[in-house]
């Protein structure tokens, strides 16, 4: 992932340097486990323990010539290790994919967690927004078009209850990656026991995969694939609900525009949704990388490393892009301005066609057949639609020429917009206990 989009920690997380300092870290675990075990020199330990970790650019050099990653970093910490015979011992009964398998759980684990905070705090703030919103009426819309009366509290709770399962999901997903072997070629213990990999493993933070074939099955980082879109998703609907309100006929929302910024080259006037448009094509990015880590799953026989390529670009590209999409979603919320007056005023922008279900229901409570009041409101509707005139008026015209009347109080219960809202109180409850 470019730098324009790469926050520290989770950059750090990614970096060559942090891998090889994962890489020797398992490979020294493994090591003082078989001293411990009598298997190797106890006095092999302490020189690899204190030789310098190499740092990428070494270590690119010596794969230049080794066309091997593994035995290039191993290459490398060797020249750094006094006496160098004692470098000997490291990676004893290991196989490469031992070491990057493992590694790579711990970095997969570490990028969760990060994720996993800012994913909870996301849901707070979207919580404590709906909650301050929770009265705040504006028009519901279906396909675009008016529908009826809600509160804007209650769309975003919508979106605060989505992003703790995306939370939630990421939580599952951190333990079906967290998932390491210390199993040797083709997964048999041949060269190393058990008991082994039992004690780095939990070292790492880790546990040991019930099975490997020298590779870790790939479906667990599948499924962490999968919890980043969703978050990312959910995330982009967010954004999706921003660009839209703040649109120059809606005018509802508009996200966060600092002093100095500017909109346009060519046009001074303009305040675009530019961090919510980053959201929404960042979140296409996540997406993309689903389909190419899941096809890592069928390998040829034990181990191919077509996997390989794939995960070394997709793995911390979509946590990096995720990460940064939380991390915008959340000042996005956080910063917007909410245009109360103007969700009220764009209540009446129909002339009254968005209370249509209740003055539906009020003619059926009247004594008229579902299908008389529907073709009665309808009628009316398509006359406002048409020449403007308000619903109350072109209702009043199809009830008189239809011969019926009805109480003026029911009309004025079916135009009160509190009414189609009135119920939402046990929602904003379950949203006051999320965390």
């Amino acid at each position: 992932m470019i730098e324009r989009y790469t926050l520290p920690e989770m950059g750090r997380v990614w970096s060559e340097a942090h891998k090889y300092e994962l890489w020797g870290r398992v490979e020294l675990l493994v090591l003082e486990a078989h001293a411990r075990a009598g298997t190797v020199p106890p006095g092999s330990v302490e020189p690899v323990r204190s030789a310098k970790i190499p740092d990428p650019e070494t270590v690119a050099a010596v794969e230049a010539v080794t066309d091997h990653d593994v035995i290039a970093f191993l290459t490398a910490w060797a020249d750094n290790t006094e006496p160098r015979a004692a470098a000997a011992w490291v990676h004893y009964g290991m196989t490469s994919s031992d070491l990057l398998d493992t590694a790579l759980a711990v970095q997969l684990a570490e990028a969760s967690d990060l994720l996993i905070a800012k994913a909870t705090q996301l849901v707070a703030v979207l919580r404590d927004h709906a909650l301050a919103h929770r009265d705040t009426l504006r028009p519901g819309r279906t396909h675009g078009v008016h529908a009826e009366p809600d509160t804007w509290g209650h769309r975003v709770a919508d979106f605060a209850f989505a992003m703790a399962r995306s939370r939630d999901r990421l939580v599952r997903a951190r333990e079906a990656v967290a998932v390491g072997t210390m199993s040797g070629p083709v997964g048999t213990y041949s060269n190393i026991d058990p008991a082994i990999e039992a004690e780095v493993m939990a070292a790492l933070g880790l546990r040991p995969a019930e099975v490997a074939t020298q590779v870790v099955m790939r479906d667990g980082m599948a499924e962490w694939a999968g919890a980043l879109a969703l978050t990312a998703t959910v995330c982009e609907a967010v954004a999706l609900e921003v660009r839209h309100g703040q649109r120059t006929e809606v005018r509802e929302l508009a996200e966060p525009f600092r002093s100095g910024q500017k909109g346009s080259s060519s046009m001074p006037h303009k305040k675009n949704p530019v961090r919510a448009e980053r959201i929404a094509g960042l979140a296409r990015v996540v997406r993309s990388y689903v389909t190419p880590v899941t096809e890592g799953i069928p390998l040829w026989h034990e181990r191919d490393i077509s996997h390989s390529s794939v995960e070394r670009i997709a793995l911390p590209d979509a946590a990096i892009a995720t990460d940064y999409v939380l991390h915008l979603t959340t000042g996005l919320v956080q910063g917007l301005t909410v245009d109360a007056a103007r969700m009220r005023a764009n209540l009446d922008l129909t002339g009254g066609l968005l209370y249509s279900s209740a003055v539906l229901l009020a003619l059926v409570n009247a004594g008229l057949s579902r299908e008389d009041a529907y073709a009665l409101v309808q009628a009316a509707a398509m006359a406002t639609w048409e020449n403007g005139t308000p619903f109350r008026d072109t209702l009043r015209a199809q009830a008189t020429a239809r011969g019926f009347t009805w109480p003026e109080a029911d009309i004025d219960d079916a135009f009160r917009p509190e009414r189609y809202t009135a119920r939402l109180d046990p929602i904003f409850a379950r949203l006051a206990r999320l965390s």
